[in-house]
């Protein structure tokens, strides 16, 4: 197995507000092996519908995951369109779309497990 930064963990999520080691508090996240930051959807003019895009994804991929978690919202609004799944399927990435809540288990266990997981979550709908 391939050395790497450990992907932080998810301590709290609610509506609205995630809490991630070493990140403090924020309403969008992205996360990766060794970081994480705001995940402000104006750099890449994301919105519900069509939904998560390449651009989005490719900063993760960048910092070294291998698995990719994309949330959906607590109510499954925000969409991963198919070119997005098709573009991860061509560069062989491992990913999950999952509910927001169930997108953190899965990632916070992917992380405790030591898997370079990255993920984008949203904490709203």
């Amino acid at each position: 197995m391939t050395e790497h930064p450990q992907s932080p963990v998810i301590e709290h999520l609610a509506w609205g507000v995630m809490q991630v080691v070493g990140l403090g508090t924020g309403k969008d996240v992205k996360l990766w092996p060794g970081g994480a930051r705001a995940w402000d959807w104006r750099e890449t003019n994301t919105q519900h519908v069509p939904g998560i895009q390449v651009a989005d994804i490719a900063e993760l991929i960048d910092h070294g995951a291998s698995v990719i978690v994309l949330s959906r919202g607590m109510h499954l609004v925000l969409q991963t369109p198919p070119e997005t799944l098709a573009w991860l399927e061509q560069h062989a990435m491992k990913y999950h779309v999952l509910e927001t809540r169930e997108a953190a288990k899965l990632y916070n266990e992917l992380a405790g497990q030591g898997v370079a997981v990255g993920g984008l979550f949203h904490s709203t709908c």
